[in-house]
């Protein structure tokens, strides 16, 4: 069993877009996977869950709406993969979303006006005791290759380790979530592999952590 956490100070960078994406890529492989939205405020990842089995689009990726860590993890260990979609601010939930997981990423874009609060919310975990080492930072809403150099540097430079890939800013992607899909189903070949390449990368750190 697995525990994959996305979290965010900020709403809107790609936590729920990423979330959807590795528990569909879970599903398709067979994986027990279940995605727990811990945001009751905005439920996206709820809602975005009942338009897929509306639609009957398969794999079936259960989603679950929890208003507190403790009530999501008590369901944790029934999977092979449990992801956790955290709320969109900066609380206690968010470091105790932190202590569970066995992995944590964050999505950023690549203004500063994402990098800074993205590595001070890391800067706040690291201080409350969670290893550098299971902390990642996922490239996402990037324009331009100088751009994404430009972020990679800057969050290097703060002592965190960057997922390699990154997800373009493309209305495409939006349009395939508005549908109860996941990026990864996006009908543009290239965009689809961007958004594999990402998720594939997430996989990558789990299995190398010997999860």
């Amino acid at each position: 069993m697995a525990i994959i956490a996305f979290v965010s100070q900020k709403g809107g960078v790609g936590k729920s877009t990423l979330s959807r994406a590795l528990g569909r890529e879970a599903a398709k492989s067979g994986l027990s996977v279940k995605i727990a939205d811990l945001d009751p405020g905005q439920g996206t990842t709820t809602e975005w869950g009942r338009i897929r089995t509306a639609a009957g689009i398969e794999p079936v990726v259960p989603v679950q709406l929890y208003r507190a860590t403790a009530d999501a993890m008590v369901e944790a260990d029934r999977h092979d993969l449990f992801i956790i979609d955290g709320p969109a601010k900066t609380s206690t939930a968010t470091l105790d979303i932190a202590k569970a997981a066995n992995l944590v990423v964050q999505p950023t874009g690549a203004s500063r006006d994402d990098l800074v609060p993205a590595v001070r919310e890391y800067h706040a975990l690291v201080r409350k005791g969670i290893p550098k080492q299971r902390l990642r930072l996922a490239l996402v809403r990037i324009g331009t290759d100088a751009e994404e150099a430009d972020a990679r540097a800057f969050l290097a430079e703060a002592g965190y380790n960057v997922l390699p890939g990154s997800l373009p800013e493309r209305p495409a992607y939006r349009m395939t979530q508005n549908e109860g899909r996941a990026v990864t189903e996006v009908k543009f070949a290239t965009l689809q592999k961007h958004a594999e390449a990402l998720v594939q990368a997430i996989i990558d750190e789990t299995v190398a952590a010997n999860i």
